[in-house]
């Protein structure tokens, strides 16, 4: 998917981003501030709202890095802090491995921005109070305690959502009810926002205060709804093991044939699996991979076997009947593989699978309609469909 956001640098190593519309809220923010601090003087005034807005940004950039800092903490990788119109977010890999500490990283936010808070007061007593300067610190400091509070509301995406989930987690034991029971606050809390913003609308006649309200009413529920969807997903690719996403795609082949008698009966045929294991005697004696037979030379074709080019179940990427789909889709992301080889306990070959397998058994398993044509496309461009990230996802499952 194309990078829309604009990178501006780093901070502790994390690349941080500009959505384009962040400017909107700038402009918006500056609007406000340059208004009410006419009494300065236009110019004056203007370029006091300009600095208040990106000393709020800068509040809001704070709090996301108080989320990233307390999961680098626990060894978890911030991939990126993003600006964007309704405030700030770390793109935070994985989650913690325990209620405790997803509540850590969750309160750490809002942490930061009480604690910027009680800074900005201290310091509001040392300047002068009839000056703008003054008058900007209180603000400021104000502000930094609505962000605290409002991102403490008890439902996801919001910080407080995200105790609550660690809360429910620890209470219950199980991490993905908690987020469900989270996500299904945010969404209350998210419609209620919706409705208040029409109400404030229609009973005060300040449009633009309640569809403000109403547009954050709306982020807060699709992002609870994406929430939800993410963890019935992450569920899904825990519960389909290996063995229920695995095709038997492959041929067996007598390990004792002739380099020629190979190629003569499967590779010169019109129709052949890609994928083949030589056995004899009973046993698989590797996977034969058609890359090395191009390595030896022609004239010995007619003299090595088999067994002189498979390469041992032992020294090829595989993975247990009972492993989880994730498991599965991180080895073939971690290792950039095509497909990955299913053994059974007896470390015989079960089945392969490759990403449109994963993709048709996870479709299967959550009623999706997905055709033959678009399981075969993945198959062939060995990609997951665009949107569909499942190697992050997996990944971010705490297993």
């Amino acid at each position: 998917m194309m990078q829309t956001n604009w990178r501006i640098g780093s901070l502790f190593g994390i690349p941080l981003f500009l959505d384009p519309l962040w400017f909107v809220i700038l402009g918006l923010a500056t609007l406000n501030f340059g208004v009410a601090y006419q009494e300065w003087g236009t110019v004056t005034a203007w370029t006091a709202g300009l600095i208040m807005s990106l000393l709020l940004f800068g509040s809001v950039l704070l709090h996301e890095l108080g989320h990233s800092l307390a999961a680098r903490s626990q060894g978890i990788k911030v991939n990126s802090i993003t600006l964007f119109l309704f405030g700030g977010i770390a793109a935070i890999e994985e989650e913690s491995k325990t209620p405790g500490k997803a509540f850590q990283v969750a309160i750490a936010g809002p942490l930061v921005s009480i604690g910027l808070f009680l800074l900005l007061r201290l310091g509001s007593t040392v300047v002068s109070d009839s000056s703008p300067v003054s008058m900007m610190v209180g603000d400021l400091a104000r502000i930094n305690l609505v962000v605290a509070l409002f991102n403490l509301i008890p439902g996801l995406p919001l910080d407080g959502g995200q105790v609550l989930k660690a809360a429910l987690w620890q209470i219950t034991g199980d991490r993905f009810q908690a987020v469900h029971w989270a996500a299904k606050a945010g969404q209350i809390l998210g419609y209620g926002a919706i409705a208040l913003g029409f109400a404030v609308d229609f009973f005060t006649r300040e449009l633009v205060t309640g569809l403000w309200i109403a547009l954050l009413g709306w982020f807060g529920v699709r992002n609870a709804n994406s929430y939800d969807r993410v963890t019935t997903l992450q569920e899904t690719l825990l519960e389909v093991k290996a063995v229920d996403a695995m095709t038997r795609d492959f041929r067996v082949i007598d390990a004792n044939q002739t380099l020629r008698s190979f190629a003569d009966s499967y590779l010169l045929a019109t129709s052949n699996p890609e994928v083949y294991f030589a056995a004899s005697d009973g046993r698989y004696r590797g996977m034969v991979a058609i890359e090395d037979l191009r390595l030896v030379e022609r004239s010995e074709w007619e003299t090595q076997t088999l067994h002189s080019i498979a390469h041992p179940l032992t020294e090829i990427p595989t993975v247990a009947e009972s492993t989880a789909i994730a498991g599965v889709i991180n080895k073939l992301e971690n290792e950039q593989l095509p497909r990955v080889t299913v053994l059974t306990p007896a470390g015989a070959v079960a089945g392969i699978i490759d990403r449109g397998d994963i993709v048709g058994a996870l479709a299967q398993k959550l009623g999706l309609r997905m055709t033959d044509a678009e399981i075969k496309r993945i198959k062939e461009e060995g990609s997951y469909p665009p949107g569909l990230q499942l190697g992050v996802i997996a990944k971010s499952i705490n297993q």
